[in-house]
């Protein structure tokens, strides 16, 4: 296919204090065999930290990044000043999630409809046919409203910091593992650097909604409810495995708690809970009558002090299809979330032996022997990186398969039932 056939794709950037991995990120897009892109970049940070000494090397480091995409000539970008003293954020709205809505509205007012947004993070590396591989996935399912770009963690020299991020990617793909299990809709991990979707589907949607962090979970659940989603793409990203605290919630934060012994946050929810939640979803249709009492409708009753959770849906819908789409669309990946972590508060589990329940149920024992994972022996804390590398690639691998097999005769995976 000719080149001229396929999208045009704008990079959307948003960064702050890079300036030891810009330079990459750039010679990664100088190398891209597909030319057709343009980047916007957004430097930002609040205006008031100019007055601030804890932060003021912070502005320094951002006026260093201004000159320094000035003299990248050979790449055709826009820069957005968010960062120089009188144009940084004002008040409450500052943060990853403000600097990629301005980002992404910016392209939405100069870009065409079938054009692709492609978000990134100045911290990702990824191949030169990385940019062409996007387009060509577009072009093969342009009804796509987003694809969730498949990513992995490279590790680094710091063992404190690989054993963090395999930590955290194991929940991250066991999490959504278990979503692909009960055929959730919602089974995309949100990245903002691995996220990318056609202008029109932006538009249709109204746009990315400001968060402080978490604003790539809410925008790519947003455009799941509008629409088919793709999970797989033959090229990935590959972000920085770095303790960081630019956003509030993550990556970064996620290892800095877990470097400190604490991953409360991102405990491997038992996959009996998951099962509660596939269980409700098959009594959906039988819904569109009568509510059924189970562990989810009681748990949104109550979350939600609704008598009925579904009343309305009910009422507004004239057939099951339509429906049981509203249903999926109400206990959406949000809620699946706050369904586990409420049924952790009540019936804890440890996270090592939920991975070996889980392997043991869906690959046989004989996968969690070959893992090294044996009942009351295996240690996340105690295990060696090599092992945990084991595991991660275990679950990326798994993670894979179905994300390739959705492609074919379920681009975007339809919402079940509708």
């Amino acid at each position: 296919m000719n080149s001229t056939d396929l999208p045009f794709l704008y990079l959307a950037l948003p960064v702050i204090d890079e300036n030891e991995l810009l330079p990459r990120l750039m010679d990664c897009i100088l190398k891209q065999t597909y030319r057709r892109f343009k980047v916007f970049v957004c430097i930002n940070q609040p205006d008031e930290w100019w007055d601030d000494p804890a932060h003021l090397k912070v502005c320094e480091s951002n006026q260093g990044m201004l000159d320094y995409l000035k003299g990248v000539p050979e790449i055709e970008m826009e820069i957005i000043d968010r960062s120089s003293r009188g144009k940084g954020w004002k008040g409450r709205k500052h943060g990853v999630g403000w600097a990629r809505k301005v980002l992404m509205d910016k392209i939405s007012e100069v870009a065409e409809e079938d054009d692709i947004i492609l978000s990134l993070d100045a911290d990702v590396t990824f191949s030169p046919e990385y940019l062409s591989s996007i387009a060509q996935t577009f072009s093969a399912f342009p009804d796509a409203v987003a694809l969730s770009v498949p990513y992995f963690h490279r590790t680094v020299c710091d063992s404190a910091a690989s054993r963090a991020i395999l930590r955290y990617e194991i929940y991250m793909r066991y999490y959504s593992l278990n979503l692909w299990r009960i055929r959730s809709p919602y089974t995309f991990t949100a990245l903002g650097s691995a996220i990318a979707c056609p202008v029109w589907a932006y538009r249709a949607v109204g746009g990315m909604t400001p968060k402080m962090s978490g604003e790539d979970f809410y925008f790519l659940q947003k455009l799941r409810k509008y629409g088919k989603m793709l999970f797989w793409n033959p090229e990935k990203v590959y972000p920085e495995a770095r303790f960081s605290s630019r956003v509030y919630f993550g990556t970064g934060p996620a290892m800095i708690k877990g470097n400190d012994g604490d991953w409360t946050s991102y405990p491997l929810y038992s996959s009996r809970f998951f099962d509660e939640i596939s269980e409700t979803y098959q009594l959906f249709p039988s819904f569109y009558k009568k509510t059924e009492a189970t562990s989810v409708t009681n748990f949104m009753k109550d979350h939600l002090k609704e008598d009925d959770p579904f009343q309305l849906l009910r009422e507004n819908a004239r057939e099951v299809s339509r429906f049981v789409r509203s249903c999926h669309e109400k206990f959406d990946g949000l809620r699946i979330l706050q369904y586990l972590k409420f049924r952790q508060s009540q019936d804890p589990h440890v996270d090592e032996d939920c991975l070996k329940e889980y392997l043991d149920r869906f690959f046989g024992s004989e996968t969690s022997k070959q893992l090294g994972i044996e009942e009351h022996s295996f240690s996340f804390d105690m295990a060696d990186l090599a092992q945990l590398e084991t595991i991660r690639t275990f679950l990326m691998e798994q993670e894979e398969l179905l994300q390739i097999s959705s492609e074919p005769s379920l681009p975007g995976r339809q919402l079940p039932g509708a």
